[in-house]
């Protein structure tokens, strides 16, 4: 993509800042997991400040490996996470979800016409157990074992992951969706 895609352009911000400012109106911390470039990625950011940065010590173990890094720095409770590459998440999505941890819900997975995306709210007990899975296991391996509470949502947003140069281009030339 030519850059970290921590830094790509979306409406204004980068997909890093987005994703602070979104998960902040609804947590009680924000901790992001980097890897590769993190000094640089950290150091050109507008909402560092609004966040708690954390290393990943081996990125190339993969997304499973940066959810524990970051598991392991909260001090328990419920958790709110997603891939920073899905920046036309609303704000009322992420917020529905930690409404749902609130009252009770320990799998709070968001639906766009019946599919689900992120962000994923766990509780702290299905925490642990991502914490305790296999090297070569996934996060997806715990999830499917729980009874989800499905949020229903007008947020397409929740699907647009951007893996490529080619998503990236579609999300842009979109505009991608409309505006809170």
């Amino acid at each position: 993509m030519g850059r970290p895609k921590a830094l790509l352009r979306y409406r204004g911000e980068s997909f890093l800042d987005r994703m602070i400012g979104l998960l902040s109106a609804c947590s009680d911390e924000v901790i992001v997991v980097l890897g590769e470039q993190a000094d640089g990625i950290r150091a050109s950011l507008e909402r560092a400040g609004m966040a708690r940065f954390v290393v990943n010590p081996d990125p190339a173990r993969g997304q499973l490996s940066s959810l524990r890094t970051g598991l392991a720095a909260i001090a328990g409770g419920a958790v709110i996470f997603s891939p920073l590459d899905y920046p036309a998440v609303l704000s009322s999505t992420a917020g529905a979800v930690a409404a749902a941890l609130r009252e009770g819900a320990s799998l709070v997975v968001p639906r766009y016409q019946n599919r689900h995306g992120h962000p994923v709210g766990i509780s702290a007990a299905l925490a642990g157990e991502i914490m305790a899975l296999a090297d070569d296991a996934s996060a997806r391996d715990v999830i499917h074992r729980h009874a989800a509470r499905y949020l229903d949502t007008d947020d397409p947003g929740i699907l647009l992951d951007v893996d490529d140069p080619a998503d990236y281009l579609r999300l842009v030339q979109e505009g991608s969706l409309e505006e809170e």
